[in-house]
């Protein structure tokens, strides 16, 4: 500590009886007496510039009689001593038994400035030290502000740093503080290592962990930065996991962390004792309570015998059913889960004891530290109100709530005696953060090509809980907007309410012929059923136009008035293959014409759909964003014809099923299938599903299906009114890359199919070169014809592949390449076997 001002303080003196030796601490002189028997009035003060005599003498409290003895001036000298306004204070006994109080003041501050400083602002600094401008300058508080200073760098990874205070003097008795740092370089984790697990990989392990070791890319990140807190909540991660894995005895003993100088950062090591796996051996129900029967509580359990014993399901369990008691009418059950260990069979029987808990009430739930977040949006996460009995699993719920809106960097529930004993008052305490996000994103596909997008949205917009969203989208082959709206608590029920429009524009490519203009509107009701079954009902109208470039609308070169209308489309017997060689009738294709249904629906113009539908979802899943175990189920139905100008029902369901295997390789099995019912009038093309590589890898955009064979159209793909879709893939991380990269491997073998085309195949439009979905050719002369024909395949061929790719959880979003190779496919379908896709928000 380097100071250039000599500071000197004073503590308390000990007051002798007279005639004693006297030991003065440095900075508190006075005279020894039997006692002064003075008044305040008798005290005089010398030196003071800026406080008043009548201040200095306030702390001087006479006793009864209005006179001070020596207790009172004891405490007077203790008194002015902590107040921290003077470095030296001296009580003498002037004549006539007279007290005098000399003191030096400490100097005022007059600026404090920071030097060194390059990563945390000035702002940020002045904001946490105590040591103010125009502040009374104090030893002890820039000793505590450079340890302040110097403990925020450490926060943010710089252990390395140096703070050093020096004061520089004024007239006036003033001085200038400046705080003078070295910053260092960044202090991170250049090592994470697990000594005792033989369950799991250290590599598995590191995934459940929020400390990261040191990269290339850390500085787009902060996880790798040393935190102890964080380390220590790791410790609990990491028993959390295994609890949930079957290891009922784990410990995680400790978490060493040791700094290297060598390689300027730490070394962290986790000692675990894993003990034995168990199972569950028998489950049991007990009541004490009269007249309530346990059993009925069975469905709420979430526990299975034979299955791996799981901490989290017992307590999910135990939250289900202590719920469904107070529904009951029991609003005072408690229910405690119990275990019996056999150790031979590395078995647990758990027992769930529902008792009669205390007669508690909550009397008050007091907030604290939402500034901007509404209190009605915190308190309705709360099942449970002021004045209703206590029931800690709906406490527990609720806090769980809150984190999950996201709106708070912490939150935490704890509990305070009432004002009785069978009250008990609820401490919301809370951290709030920014809820506002503005990106820049972009992305780049072998399907949609280059893509930008422009967004900003609020999560807790005014603080009601709302959330806003609107986003401008321009690619090579994708350009629109949307604007959306949810309002989480509708009329005060959980129930969210959702409003988006959009307006899409998407681009003819080399996948596809025509182009589409899309402009929709669409309310949805969102309820959660349960934690993982959540039900969302949706009403969509929107409407859609087709666009085509000049050369494949013109109908050029109609030759006679032949039509070509093969009914059925398959016009002759060769292995349900048309003759193609003759052109009969398709001459007006000759320069290249989009296909038939595709000309059809540019000739209808604007259509409109009306539909209603609803989505069903079941998700176990241990991580949305990357999954190593449950299961995400999605069922679908869209139900077109609600007014409009389509009708059709279309039912969709996808299911993905996540095991984790041997050596950190996760296993995903994936079913998926989908039916286009007709409802009414005919079926658009635009309705009916297109698959690709949605469907089966190693096959382009709208590259498998029924298409036409035109041999002088465009080839459009007509899409399918059934689908089915299987896939196996196995997920494995590269060991010899650090965790933190975010590398993994996959291979994988899928199989599907698309059939059933239901839409037009035949159009009769005469006087074809003006007709609607033409345009008139200034080039070619004016001919009467018809040109109505379709041909087109479509054989029920299973398409399969092969492939492997590489998934990369990169800082700048996920990214995905895959190589697929095609075993089995359809004559005309397409490939493309090497598909790339990913973007990025900054």
């Amino acid at each position: 500590m380097k100071f250039g001002l000599r500071l000197r303080g004073g503590l308390l003196a000990t007051l002798i009886m007279f005639g004693a030796p006297v030991i003065a601490p440095v900075g508190a002189v006075f005279v020894s007496s039997s006692a002064f028997a003075q008044t305040v009035q008798s005290i005089s003060v010398e030196g003071n510039r800026r406080v008043e005599v009548e201040t200095i003498r306030s702390y001087f409290k006479p006793g009864p009689g209005g006179r001070l003895d020596q207790g009172a001036i004891d405490d007077g000298l203790k008194a002015l001593i902590e107040t921290g306004l003077f470095q030296d204070v001296r009580i003498n006994r002037g004549s006539g038994g007279q007290i005098i109080v000399s003191v030096v003041e400490n100097p005022v501050i007059g600026r404090i400035a920071f030097e060194g400083n390059k990563k945390i602002k000035d702002e940020q600094l002045t904001t946490e030290v105590q040591s103010k401008a125009r502040g009374t300058f104090s030893r002890a508080m820039v000793q505590s502000d450079t340890l302040r200073i110097a403990e925020i760098y450490r926060r943010s990874g710089r252990y390395d740093v140096r703070v050093t205070p020096e004061i520089i003097e004024q007239p006036n008795n003033r001085v200038d503080l400046i705080f003078t740092i070295e910053e260092g370089a960044k202090t991170g984790v250049k090592s994470i290592e697990f000594v005792g697990n033989n369950a799991f990989s250290s590599y598995r392990l590191r995934d459940v962990i929020k400390t990261r070791e040191s990269n290339l890319l850390s500085f787009l990140a902060s996880g790798d930065i040393y935190d102890p807190d964080r380390v220590e909540a790791d410790r609990d991660l990491i028993r959390r996991f295994y609890l949930k894995n079957g290891f009922a005895d784990v410990q995680v003993v400790a978490a060493l962390t040791e700094y290297d100088p060598e390689k300027k950062g730490f070394n962290v090591t986790f000692k675990i004792e894993e003990g034995s796996q168990y199972r569950v051996g028998a489950i049991d129900f007990r009541s004490s309570i009269p007249n309530f029967d346990p059993s009925s509580l069975r469905a709420y359990s979430r526990v299975n015998v034979g299955s791996l014993y799981n901490v989290e399901s017992v307590e999910k369990s135990v939250e289900e059913m202590q719920i469904e008691a107070s529904r009951r009418g029991y609003a005072f059950a408690v229910v405690r889960p119990g275990g019996d260990r056999n150790f031979e069979a590395h078995t647990v029987s758990v027992v769930f004891n529902i008792d009669e808990g205390p007669r508690t009430y909550i009397e008050r739930i007091n907030l604290r530290g939402n500034t901007r977040t509404r209190d009605y949006v915190i308190r309705r996460e709360f099942d449970i109100s002021e004045g209703d009995a206590y029931n800690r699993a709906l406490v527990d719920r609720a806090e769980r709530r809150l984190k999950n809106l996201d709106y708070f960097k912490s939150v935490k529930i704890t509990t305070e005696p009432g004002s009785s004993s069978d009250r008990v008052i609820l401490i919301v305490d809370m951290e709030e953060k920014s809820t506002g996000d503005f990106s820049i994103s972009g992305g780049y596909s072998t399907t949609d090509g280059a893509l930008a997008e422009v967004s900003i949205s609020e999560r807790n917009l005014l603080g009601r809980g709302l959330f806003a969203k609107a986003s401008v989208t321009y690619g090579q082959y994708a350009r629109g907007y949307s604007l959306s709206f949810v309002e989480p608590y509708l009329l005060d029920y959980r129930v969210a309410l959702g409003l988006d429009l959009y307006q899409r524009e998407q681009k003819s490519n080399s996948y596809i012929s025509y182009g589409t203009k899309t402009l929709g509107f669409s309310p949805r009701l969102g309820f959660a059923l349960r934690e993982d079954l959540s039900l969302q009902l949706r009403y969509s109208i929107y409407q859609q136009q087709i666009t085509l470039p000049y050369y494949l609308a013109n109908c050029n070169n109609v030759v006679g008035s032949s039509a070509f209308n093969p009914s059925p489309a398959f016009v002759n017997a060769n292995g349900g293959v048309p003759d193609l060689s003759s052109t009969n009738g398709l001459g007006c294709y000759s320069d290249g014409e989009a296909s038939l249904p595709v000309r059809k629906e540019l000739a209808n113009g604007k259509t409109l759909t009306s539909a209603l539908g609803y989505t069903l979802t079941y998700n176990t899943l241990d991580n949305n964003k990357n999954p190593t175990d449950g299961l995400l189920i999605d069922f679908r139905q869209d139900f077109a014809g609600v007014g409009g100008d389509v009708s059709y029902l279309k039912t969709v369901a996808d299911g993905k099923y996540y095991a984790p295997l041997v050596s950190d390789i996760v296993g995903l099995v994936r079913l998926q299938g989908g039916i286009l019912t007709k409802m009414g009038d005919d079926l658009r093309m635009l309705d009916h599903f297109q698959m690709g590589p949605n469907l089966v890898r190693g096959f382009a955009p709208n590259g498998i299906g029924p298409r036409d064979l035109n041999p002088f159209g465009s080839r459009d793909a007509l899409g399918g009114t059934k689908y089915w879709g299987a896939s196996l893939e196995l997920q494995m991380p590269f060991w010899f890359l650090p965790k933190e990269v975010g590398l993994k491997g996959a291979v994988y073998a899928d199989a599907g199919g698309l059939y059933d085309y239901k839409g037009p195949t035949s159009w009769t439009a005469t006087n074809e070169v003006n007709a609607p979905g033409c345009i008139p050719s200034s080039v070619n002369p004016t001919v009467t014809g018809t040109c109505t024909g379709l041909v087109y395949d479509d054989s029920k061929v299973i398409r399969s592949s092969v492939g492997v790719g590489l998934i990369w959880q990169s800082p700048f979003g996920p990214l995905r390449f895959d190589y697929a190779v095609p075993l089995s496919k359809g004559k005309y379908d397409r490939t493309q076997e090497f598909r790339f896709g990913g973007g990025t928000t900054f």
